[in-house]
């Protein structure tokens, strides 16, 4: 066994000169330390492994034994004349010292191994060899300021001497911490760079060694140097996996995604390995292109199946393009190989949730708290479960402490801070409205203000939507006035701003403020698609399909045709146009099926014009399944409800649609349909009553005259039939 650990040592680096020397040094000594162990009974090949508490007892005296014997030929050594023998004679000594404490775990060993090598060096002072062996030593020892030092008296006299490059690089390496952990690498840093430019001089052909020059130029954020690195360790190995890795990933952090994918597109499909497929899935989430990613992670998996990296990946991909079903399986399949994985679970919850499995979602959620019971992700998911079965004070509860629970004295927060705290904010004052809290919402959202950036036009934008469903106008406006003053160059406030103005009787101002937003860049999307917005609800039938084709050049995804071909039904819808705005719908959910917003749109349409009943059930169901709690959903489910005849059904849902967005005239107005079908007058005066009510208080492009008309007369002939009920009662009653 020692033989074998000698001859794979001696490949080190050793002058010419050295090695024939050093062979017959080391195999003597190594045939003499044999001979004396098996004198003694012992063995040469000691059955116990580094690390073990003891070797054997005759194992433990034969470096010893054989110790005491060479130092006694030492005084006169046969066969070898000069200190230069003696020299090499201690360093072969040393190394067998080195060798047992290394196996036997005894630093009482590696402390003779030293001594040895000290002996070496003073019977042959010059060799750099012997120095560097005992540099190296001490470093294994962790005596680094030795090792440092004897390196340093090394270079002083032997500048290039690339082993103690290589000692000080190494030593300066692991004094750097780790960066990770979010340690500060400090002046070594500079020291390792110093190190391994040297070392990279001397030895230019090197992958490994340009790699960590590269990786410790990164370390500085010196970029530009860190690329030259790895461009050099690519020439010299273009097939190199850890070079296309280094380098894509430094792309990558200088926000350079392209370049990233790039560099790991340039390695042929059939020639990536699972770790450069990994990378790139990664780099196609970050540019968003999640059906490449997937194709990644896929491929992947196809070498891999048990890489949890590679399904985390393709599970959220599949989420992200509607592959729920599929993203679950997932999901669930990672939770059984890593059942510590919180991410998993809280995936599974909420899956779960959206799909109206409420128990398989609090089981889900109940193994990620047991986990990690301090998550706030597990407590908001608490949350958005009693929000999803209608339990809106104890999500409110939630969502309050949350809230709480991230405040900070100074209004001060790192950057996923202030992204948690603007979700439970903007969730909250989504349940307030959701409880018809106008005022608590308001001032949620007002919180939200501090936040700043894209969270504080969240905030304003929440404002003004929250009075608006409450129908205070006027408040809406002076909110969005304010907003626009409070941040001046947000395109969305100003947008917003207009479409307030056309809806309050100045809509002259309003689209002249919309169109002040066009600038000739990607951004006149949105203006255009708010100004087809504005002009529908104007009646400007034309301009809005002129703004609706200009939003339409500047689409780029399936997701903005889809869009286009929504906003072109609904114009033909506003119309009367059914049979144009069935088609435009239909094409919008050829490119995006799960569109909840489309799929309630036209069902409810189909169902108001008792066409295809059956199927405007199936996509209003869909619409719901999606989005539980959405009460123009609910109201769109009521109705079809009514309209095939169930109106015990129809009424259970509509009560909650009523429940939910109780401002909105029409859901009163079909509540009052059912109730006058199934003979409840009382019921359905009183909610058509509310029905009118909002409709007074609501925007003129909310409120068609065709459709108070419909319901005053509703009214007026079910007070008529309840006064000619009354008058026949009392007549009655009198006789």
């Amino acid at each position: 066994m020692t033989k074998v650990r000698v001859a794979r040592w001696k490949q080190q680096a050793v002058p010419s000169s050295q090695k024939v020397w050093l062979l017959g040094a080391v195999l003597t000594v190594t045939i003499s330390a044999i001979a004396q162990s098996s004198a003694a009974g012992g063995s040469a090949t000691p059955s116990m492994k580094p690390g073990s508490a003891a070797p054997p007892a005759a194992s433990q005296t034969s470096v010893a034994e054989a110790a005491s014997t060479k130092e006694n030929q030492a005084a006169n050594p046969a066969g070898a004349t000069g200190l230069r023998s003696q020299s090499y004679y201690h360093f072969a000594l040393g190394h067998l010292y080195e060798l047992s404490a290394e196996q036997y775990g005894r630093p009482d060993l590696a402390t003779q191994a030293i001594e040895q090598y000290k002996l070496a060096i003073t019977k042959d002072p010059t060799s750099v060899f012997l120095q560097n062996s005992i540099a190296e030593t001490y470093f294994k020892l962790g005596r680094i300021r030795e090792a440092i030092e004897t390196a340093q008296r090394i270079l002083k006299d032997h500048p290039d001497d690339l082993q103690a490059h290589k000692l000080l690089g190494r030593v300066y390496l692991r004094s750097l911490g780790d960066p990770n952990a979010g340690q500060q690498p400090g002046p070594m840093l500079d020291l390792a760079i110093q190190e391994f430019q040297k070392i990279v001089q001397l030895e230019p052909n090197t992958v490994d060694d340009h790699l960590l020059l590269g990786q410790l130029y990164t370390l500085k954020h010196d970029s530009a140097d860190a690329k030259s690195q790895f461009e050099e360790a690519r020439r010299i190995n273009p097939d190199s996996e850890d070079v296309v890795l280094n380098l894509a990933r430094l792309y990558s952090e200088q926000g350079n995604l392209s370049q990233a994918v790039s560099v790991l597109q340039s390695v042929p499909a059939d020639e990536r390995t699972p770790k450069i497929n990994l990378a790139l899935g990664a780099s196609y989430d970050q540019t968003k292109h999640p059906k490449q990613a997937i194709l990644a992670y896929q491929s992947v998996l196809d070498a891999q199946p048990d890489n949890l990296d590679a399904q985390r990946g393709l599970a959220e991909d599949l989420l992200s393009q509607n592959q729920a079903d599929a993203a679950l399986k997932i999901f669930q399949g990672i939770s059984m190989q890593d059942p510590e994985d919180v991410r998993s679970f809280l995936r599974i919850a909420e899956l779960e949730r959206t799909r109206g499995h409420f128990n398989k979602a609090q089981a889900a959620l109940q193994k990620a708290k047991a986990l990690d019971p301090d998550s706030v992700e597990v407590h908001y998911n608490e949350a958005m479960i009693d929000e999803a079965q209608g339990h809106l004070n104890q999500a409110a509860a939630l969502l309050q402490q949350l809230v709480d629970m991230t405040r900070h004295a100074n209004e001060k927060y790192t950057a996923d801070e202030k992204n948690n705290r603007a979700i439970f904010l903007d969730r909250l004052a989504t349940v307030y409205r959701e409880q018809n809290k106008t005022q608590q919402a308001i001032d949620v959202y007002k919180e939200m203000f501090w936040l700043g950036g894209v969270d504080a036009e969240r905030g304003y934008q929440g404002e003004v939507d929250a009075y608006r469903d409450a129908k205070m106008m006027p408040q809406a406006t002076a909110a969005a006035e304010q907003a626009v003053l409070a941040l001046p160059k947000d395109v969305n406030l100003q947008l917003t701003l207009a479409s307030q103005m056309a809806d309050t009787g100045r809509a002259k101002e309003g689209v002249a403020l919309a169109k002040s937003q066009l600038n000739g860049t990607k951004q006149d999307r949105v203006v255009w698609l708010t100004l087809a917005q504005i002009y529908t609800r104007l009646h400007r039938w034309k301009d809005a399909s002129s703004a609706i084709d200009q939003a339409a050049k500047l689409g780029n995804t399936k997701q903005d045709m889809a869009l286009i071909y929504f906003l072109r039904g609904a114009l033909q819808e506003r119309q009367k146009h059914i049979d144009a705005a069935e088609q435009e719908f239909r094409q919008a959910l050829s490119v995006d099926p799960d569109n909840a917003l489309t799929l309630n749109y036209l069902g409810y349409m189909l169902a108001d014009h008792n066409m295809k009943l059956d199927e405007a059930l199936q996509m209003v169901q869909h619409a719901v399944k999606l989005d539980p709690e959405n009460g123009a959903y609910l109201d769109s489910l009521g109705w079809v409800r009514y309209k095939m005849g169930q109106y015990a059904i129809a009424e259970q849902v509509l009560q909650k649609a009523v429940t939910l967005i109780p401002t909105d005239p029409t859901v009163h107005d079909h509540l009052g349909e059912v109730y006058a079908t199934t003979g409840h007058l009382h019921e359905a005066v009183a909610q058509w009553e509310s029905s009118l009510q909002n409709y007074a208080n609501s925007p003129a492009a909310d409120a068609e005259p065709s459709d108070v008309s419909k319901v005053r007369k509703r009214l007026d002939k079910a007070k008529v039939k309840l006064a000619k009920e009354d008058a026949h009662a009392t007549t009655a009653h009198q006789q």
